[in-house]
């Protein structure tokens, strides 16, 4: 089993009026799984990836990943966890716009400590298993949003996460440039990587092996209405 939410519930507090926005989510997800997670806005599924990603914590509730509980780590043990095990792809790409693509992807390495030549060697292997070869220099502001989106996956994957976590990855994409970045994830879940989707749309969400729903901040299985 590679991570393993039991009974989370998540309140935030709007002054002192408490918002419940999580209602005891129970979810197991075994390596090599390639879910997705359906709901409209406001339903709860950004909270919820924020807490399988280590971005947030429950108010209850117990999560595991890889074997280790997560409460009570602190916010540098989170931030380790997180470089270590889960690469993030985002809707907006969140690419930093003054670095090339290069320096994009290396970034998580350089939080890992690992040697600038290394990393930029290792940077240079994942964008190429993008496509992205011959854009390696580009900043950001020079790219179409399917390369961005592609320089955002090379990144996440740069450091070989056992997670790959995705929040609407084809929402800023038009229709081929989204066909592209699934068909890397069914590419990348082929060759053994874990990856949990976020998105409203039913035609993203079935490309993934497994789909749950959730709606007024509880998860089940089945359609989405």
């Amino acid at each position: 089993m590679l991570l393993e939410l039991e009974n989370i519930n998540k309140t935030y507090m709007n002054g002192k009026l408490e918002v419940p926005v999580l209602f005891d989510i129970n979810l197991q997800v075994e390596k090599g799984e390639y879910l997705a997670i359906m709901g409209p806005s406001g339903s709860g599924k950004s909270t919820l990836m924020n807490i399988i990603g280590c971005l947030d914590v429950p108010t209850s509730g117990n999560y595991y990943l890889e074997g280790t509980k997560i409460a009570g780590k602190s916010d540098d043990e989170l931030c380790r966890i997180r470089n270590k095990t889960i690469g993030f792809v985002f809707q907006n790409f969140n690419l930093m716009p003054r670095e090339s693509a290069l320096e994009n992807v290396a970034l998580p390495l350089l939080y890992a400590g690992v040697p600038r030549k290394e990393r930029l060697e290792r940077a240079a292997e994942a964008l190429e298993k993008m496509g992205l070869g011959d854009r390696m220099n580009h900043n950001p502001t020079q790219l179409s949003g399917g390369q961005k989106q592609r320089v955002a996956i090379a990144r996440a994957m740069v450091g070989n996460p056992a997670l790959l976590l995705a929040d609407e990855p084809t929402g800023a994409l038009d229709s081929a440039s989204g066909r592209q970045v699934m068909e890397i994830f069914d590419r990348l879940n082929a060759e053994g990587v874990t990856i949990i989707m976020i998105t409203h749309e039913k035609e993203i969400a079935a490309c993934a092996k497994k789909q749950m729903f959730i709606r007024d901040g509880r998860l089940s299985g089945g359609e989405m209405e």
